[in-house]
């Protein structure tokens, strides 16, 4: 098990829950599924293999145009496996491409030749925090991938067969009890995954170096490299937008917990880097429910009770512009629980716990919109479409995720049903493209969703999933979709109730009370983070090795 790089305790944090493991429990075993279930997870990694090397210091000389020109070992990479993501002497803008390429040549790599959209700001500024210098001389536990993708390059999905289980990380949850995670996300150059859970720290885990040439059968269970331990509930998190591997600068991320402060935590060394401080009328400090950065990095915008606060990134404090969602008793009431910018316009949706959406200006905070309130839940997850014409949406136990036409935004134009039995955000995820949508539910199940295949004339009707299948035991709270490979991450878990009784309760103030009332015999807990393919197979699957995961008619 891979040790904390970041203690937390910079900047006057706690490192508390980093060490919670049991030194004398036993490595866990994947579980393998009663009887009837399909779902096979593989095991933990030998006891017998040796541990994971600290990566090396990197020297000054190592540093600039070198730098450029090879890629970064990462965290517990042996000499072998560093040699092999070097073979390829195409640049480390490409090789990601490149070397699956190599091993399966019959892969086309799509090289995306479309403008960019235009990006609310300025977008000028890829290394804010200026200040704080990448300290070249400290070991790394970063989350540094061999490869930095150029835009644009992709490998499909292939969601019309089963996604292949590849590994995942269970035992670093199953220390402490009910230990659920609460989410996954992919970090925007795809070189490392980020987690939330119970126990409030958040993981950083590196892309396995196997999984690029296709050694599948050589993949242990994931370690963290990175744990950064907040004080409290986390209620949300997000990636610095512009983060690149290759510059340390970039390497950041958000944090928003139970009256503290918003953290800004570096991804490279696991340190606190800044503090953005809100204060209520009362001059008292009060958290955010929910994040998220423009997607030009410059802004951070923070939802609380009917209002969004606005912090410029490279201005850490406690200035920042407040742009009220109710003026003169009108506008959008609740609170503001999830974030999402359009990538082509300059504008911002804003779901709130009073069942409702809006769409608002960049410049101003202006609302140009309120969407009706169709949902029986307050909004917990919304996103919008790589065109910007639509708007998805979903709310906690709440069965529908909805589709929203923005030219038109009074009109539903279909509803994709799932299982939503729960308090906790289902996240739901949609693919570079567009096309698919996926999203877990409260049964462990991943649904996949094509959405062309909606009606031409926009009547709003029920769309029935593409492809279902099994993912864990327990409810799939969490699914992000990789940014250029055919890779999905999904993470498992939810707030048990062992004995009957009132499950309701009051939990506007995070969004995260699972409500499942369970006696013991029914309680089969599932806290896990998990990769799964849904590419191309390469030659690993050439011996024999069949998917993992079964596919259930919808």
């Amino acid at each position: 098990m891979s040790d904390s790089a970041g203690s937390g305790e910079s900047g006057g944090v706690a490192g508390t829950g980093q060490d919670a493991e049991a030194d004398n429990e036993p490595p866990q075993q994947a579980p393998s599924l009663p009887e009837g279930d399909s779902l096979q997870v593989r095991e933990a990694s030998e006891e017998g293999a040796p541990p994971s090397a600290k990566r090396p210091r990197v020297s000054e000389g190592e540093q600039g145009l070198e730098q450029a020109a090879k890629p970064i070992r990462m965290h517990g990479e042996t000499p072998a496996e560093a040699d092999l993501l070097q073979e390829d002497p195409a640049p480390p803008t490409q090789r990601t491409g490149a070397t699956l390429q190599h091993e399966e040549e019959e892969v086309a790599v799509s090289g995306g030749g479309e403008e960019e959209c235009h990006q609310n700001g300025d977008g000028g500024r890829d290394a804010p925090f200026e200040e704080g210098e990448a300290k070249p001389e400290e070991e790394h536990n970063g989350n540094r991938s061999a490869d930095s993708p150029s835009e644009g390059q992709h490998l499909s999905l292939d969601l019309t067969q089963n996604p292949q289980m590849l590994t995942g990380s269970w035992t670093e949850y199953s220390n402490l009890p009910e230990n659920y995670l609460k989410g996954c996300k992919w970090a925007p150059d795809g070189s490392c995954i980020l987690t939330n859970s119970a126990d409030n720290v958040l993981r950083v885990y590196n892309l396995p170096p196997e999984i690029y040439s296709y050694n599948w059968d050589l993949l242990p269970e994931m370690s963290p490299v990175l744990r950064m331990a907040e004080g409290d509930t986390i209620y949300d998190y997000c990636w610095y937008p512009k983060m690149n591997s290759l510059d340390p600068d970039t390497c950041f991320l958000a944090s928003s917990s139970r009256d503290n402060p918003v953290h800004v935590w570096d991804a490279f060394y696991g340190e606190l880097r800044a503090s953005f401080r809100p204060y209520n009328h009362l001059d008292e400090l009060t958290a955010a429910h929910s994040l998220c950065f423009s997607p030009d990095g410059t802004q951070l915008y923070c939802g609380f009770d009917k209002t969004v606060r606005v912090f410029y990134t490279e201005r850490p404090g406690r200035d920042c512009e407040e742009r009220p969602t109710i003026v003169k008793k009108q506008g959008q009431s609740g609170i503001i629980s999830c974030f999402g910018f359009s990538p082509c316009q300059s504008v911002y949706a804003c779901g709130s716990y009073s069942r409702c959406a809006g769409l608002y200006s960049c410049q101003d905070g202006t609302l140009l919109a309120l969407l009706p309130t169709r949902h029986h839940g307050g909004l917990t997850h919304l996103l919008f479409s790589p065109d910007g014409n639509y708007l998805y949406t979903g709310g906690r136990k709440d069965p529908e995720i909805l589709c929203w036409d923005l030219r038109e935004p009074d009109k539903v134009v279909f509803s994709l049903k799932r299982n939503v039995a729960t308090n906790q955000r289902i996240y739901f995820d949609l693919d570079p493209s567009g096309r698919y949508l996926l999203s877990g539910d409260t049964e462990g199940m991943v649904s996949v969703w094509d959405t062309q295949t909606a009606p031409p004339d926009g009547d709003e009707e029920l769309l029935q999933p593409q492809l279902r299948f099994q993912t864990h035991w327990d409810c799939t709270n969490g699914i992000s979709i990789h940014p250029f490979m055919p890779l999905l991450a999904t993470s498992s878990g939810q707030r048990q109730f062992p004995w009957p009784g009132d499950s309701e309760g009051d939990s506007a103030s995070d969004g995260e009370g699972g409500d499942a009332v369970m006696t013991p015999l029914e309680i089969r807990q599932d806290n896990a983070l998990t990769l799964w393919w849904a590419g191309p197979l390469g030659p690993a699957t050439e011996g024999g090795q069949e998917p993992s995961a079964a596919v259930v008619e919808p």
